[in-house]
């Protein structure tokens, strides 16, 4: 057991300086030497508590996902309807009370319509997404089973976290946390941005874009006063338009949605020299943008974003090129958002800001001082008692700690994780247990002494017998660690990828490194007594 070849020494030492050395930029830079760094390598991170920023949670409402399923429903009914063979004909479509009901126009054909609608209530999962019931023979109405809304309202949240995941990415902001909390909210956490509104305008734009006929029979008394025509809706101007404060009427359903755009890039438009957003569209809606425009030449058409229009150009000649210019009052700053937003994707449902929280900078560098004199204190406690206790082996033990430490750092850094006030708890946590493990090792060397075992048989058997103590210990705490991992979140996750690592880096250090030293030692000294 004590019998080290020397591929194996090779092989131990070479993967503790490497890991050591993996350390040494994180060390200068939380030492504040980062700008005297020479050495360039992964660093680690530090969380939101100690290197401050800005915290905001997002909140969406599951009553505009399930309205915004009303309106992809009837869309799809109209849609079915049309294309049956025989045509089926069919009334208004109502969406009152959360319901879309129609009726038909001939009752006989009431079974072949439940056959049109049958995949689109059962929608492509393992839930059904809609009830149909037939009321007076040839009324038909569709509501939203609860397990279809609660799977929508998942799959919105799901696209949503990855969206504003996208956007802040595209910020180019360093390991933000971005976590689901509930059904319904997001937490977002950006170490170092001391100022949040920059990433609340970001967040807190849906980028939902529509291209959209205006209404050409709307009175414009009607207009103002907000009475829309059958098949149409009224808007209201963006702020930053040219006919801010009025509104216009459009088509509600046959318009061009955003969702088929592969870039957007903030440019300048060559003739008026203002801010505008270039959109290109994918082939499938560069096709459709193509057909609506060639269909439409003369007419207006209103170019909406978040529900708000930005203007409304008349359609001069079809536009074939797959790609369109959005200008709107915009300015640098405002474009450059719009077009990170529409790159990164719509949000399928808006998000509100409903908490927010900005941590100064101070806070986290006295927690890291404090922390820092913490473990300095502690360390150095622990290594002036083992060495009075245990002697050389203390000093063995001394050096195990100062290289877990160190490995420790390495690891994380390697793996681009972050450190947070918790962490540090960990770590320190960790530097007890690695001390546990020496002590376990030493005590039980002493004992098989005291059983008057020769020396190199006391330390193979100390070693043998401790080792199944402390692997036990550390596979209880690795359980654990993985709970928290699993089911926290936040620091609790923080802690928890510390304690794992440490786990890890303490029975190499504690267990096979000083191994290694104790039987080199043994092996060039061949000692006649052991003071331990």
């Amino acid at each position: 057991m004590l019998d080290f070849p020397l591929w194996r020494k090779i092989f131990l030492r070479g993967i503790t300086l490497l890991l050591a050395a993996l350390a040494l930029p994180s060390i200068l830079s939380l030492a504040g030497a980062g700008n005297l760094d020479p050495v360039d390598g992964p660093e680690v991170n530090l969380g939101l508590d100690l290197a401050g920023g800005s915290h905001i949670l997002l909140e969406a409402q599951p009553s505009q996902v399930a309205q915004q399923r009303l309106e992809v429903m009837e869309e799809s009914v109209r849609d079915a309807m049309r294309e049956a063979t025989p045509r089926i004909g069919i009334g208004d479509v109502s969406t009152a009370d959360g319901r879309l009901s129609f009726m038909l126009e001939n009752s006989s054909d009431i079974d072949r319509a439940r056959e049109e609608l049958l995949p689109l209530i059962n929608g492509t999962g393992v839930v059904q997404e809609w009830n149909l019931a037939v009321m007076d023979g040839n009324r038909i109405v569709l509501t939203q089973t609860e397990r279809g809304l609660e799977q929508a309202v998942t799959d919105a949240m799901d696209s949503a976290t990855e969206v504003v995941r996208r956007r802040i990415d595209a910020l180019g902001t360093r390991e933000p946390t971005i976590i689901r909390q509930g059904d319904t909210r997001i937490v977002v956490q950006v170490p170092g941005l001391a100022d949040p509104q920059a990433l609340k305008n970001l967040l807190g734009q849906t980028a939902r874009l529509e291209f959209k006929l205006v209404d050409p029979n709307a009175l414009p008394s009607d207009v103002q006063q907000g009475i829309a025509n059958p098949g149409s809706e009224i808007l209201p101007y963006a702020a930053s338009s040219d006919f801010a404060g009025q509104n216009i009427a459009v088509r509600r359903l046959g318009g061009i949605r955003g969702d088929s755009l592969t870039g957007a890039q903030q440019t300048v438009d060559p003739q008026t020299n203002e801010p505008v957003v270039s959109i290109q569209f994918d082939p499938q809606g560069g096709a459709k943008f193509a057909q609506l425009t060639t269909q439409n030449v003369n007419r207006p058409f209103a170019i909406i974003l978040d529900d708000e229009v930005l203007s409304a150009p008349n359609i001069n000649e079809p536009i074939l090129g797959g790609g369109a210019q959005i200008s709107g009052g915009f300015t640098t700053e405002t474009a450059n958002n719009l077009a990170i937003a529409l790159r990164s994707g719509a949000l399928p449902v808006d998000l509100a800001v409903i908490e927010e929280r900005t941590v100064g900078p101070d806070l986290g560098r006295d927690s890291i001082v404090k922390g820092a004199y913490a473990m300095a204190i502690g360390s150095l406690l622990v290594i002036l008692l083992m060495i009075v206790t245990y002697g050389r082996f203390g000093v063995y033990a001394t050096g195990a700690l100062v290289l877990n430490v160190l490995m420790i750092l390495g690891i994380m850094a390697l793996m681009n994780t972050t450190l947070t006030l918790p962490g540090i708890a960990g770590f320190v946590l960790t530097i007890g247990a690695a001390v546990d493990a020496n002590v376990l090792i030493n005590e039980r060397i002493r004992e098989e002494r005291k059983r008057g075992r020769r020396i190199v048989a006391a330390v193979e058997v100390g070693y043998k017998e401790a080792s199944r103590a402390i692997y036990d210990a550390n596979i209880t705490n690795f359980i654990a660690g993985v709970l928290l991992f699993l089911f926290g979140s936040g620091p609790v996750r923080g802690f928890a990828v510390v304690l794992i690592i440490g786990l890890f880096t303490s029975v190499f250090t504690a267990v096979t490194l000083t191994r290694m030293w104790v039987a080199g030692w043994l092996r060039k000294k061949r000692p006649s007594e052991l003071h331990i």
